[in-house]
């Protein structure tokens, strides 16, 4: 069923905020447990949404994606992080940036069991609350895959690239950390000549068809 445009912004709008707030907050939780209390100071800590919202990342661009595709992607606001309060910077770095990722991929599970309770209800007849879960654990499931397996890559500044840094040797994390201001760019070329595309499809598919399984869905 092709959804409208107001019933996309329904369906999406909840799983993308938690999937991308809470990214974030992963980063400063683990970052706190490792002596940074950075986030935590600025208040950034929190499980509201709305603490974490970026103008352009968070509203504009899932928008403008949900209008013209299928599919929406976004980012919010980066928790502050300061590694020099960390007992061990580049180990403990590797930690907090593989939070975001791992959040994500336990939220996608979590809504893979609300897409299954949206599917029961929706079989036993209740379709006004079972079809709007299954659409929206369908989109929390999508959009939190995506979120990790590209956060993942280890391009600067992308929490793979955080995660090579900080195990790479001092020297050559040095010199790799130079590319970090045309990660975007780098990224939105991959993007643009579909290796992006091809280097994240297999995990995704697999990750999204491993969570259908597991719940039936």
């Amino acid at each position: 069923m092709e959804l409208s445009i107001i019933q996309k912004i329904a369906v999406w709008a909840i799983p993308i905020l938690f999937a991308i707030s809470l990214h974030e907050v992963a980063h400063g939780w683990v970052a706190s447990f490792f002596g940074d209390k950075t986030a935590k100071f600025a208040g950034r800590l929190s499980l509201n949404p709305l603490k974490h919202i970026d103008l352009i990342g968070t509203i504009i661009i899932p928008l403008f994606m949900l209008i013209v595709s299928n599919f929406i992607f976004g980012w919010a606001k980066p928790v502050p992080i300061d590694a020099r309060n960390m007992r061990h910077p580049r180990r403990d770095m590797a930690f907090v940036a593989l939070a975001g990722p791992l959040a994500n991929l336990l939220m996608a599970f979590a809504w893979g069991g609300i897409a299954k309770i949206g599917m029961l209800l929706d079989n036993g007849g209740n379709h006004w609350l079972g079809v709007p879960l299954l659409y929206m654990g369908g989109a929390g499931i999508m959009i939190n895959v995506v979120l990790a397996i590209l956060n993942l890559i280890p391009l600067p500044p992308l929490d793979g690239g955080r995660i090579l840094l900080s195990l790479l040797p001092p020297r050559l994390a040095y010199h790799y950390s130079l590319i970090e201001p045309y990660g975007f760019l780098i990224l939105v070329l991959l993007l643009m000549f579909g290796i992006l595309s091809l280097v994240m499809g297999p995990p995704v598919y697999f990750l999204i068809t491993l969570i259908g399984n597991i719940f039936g869905l």
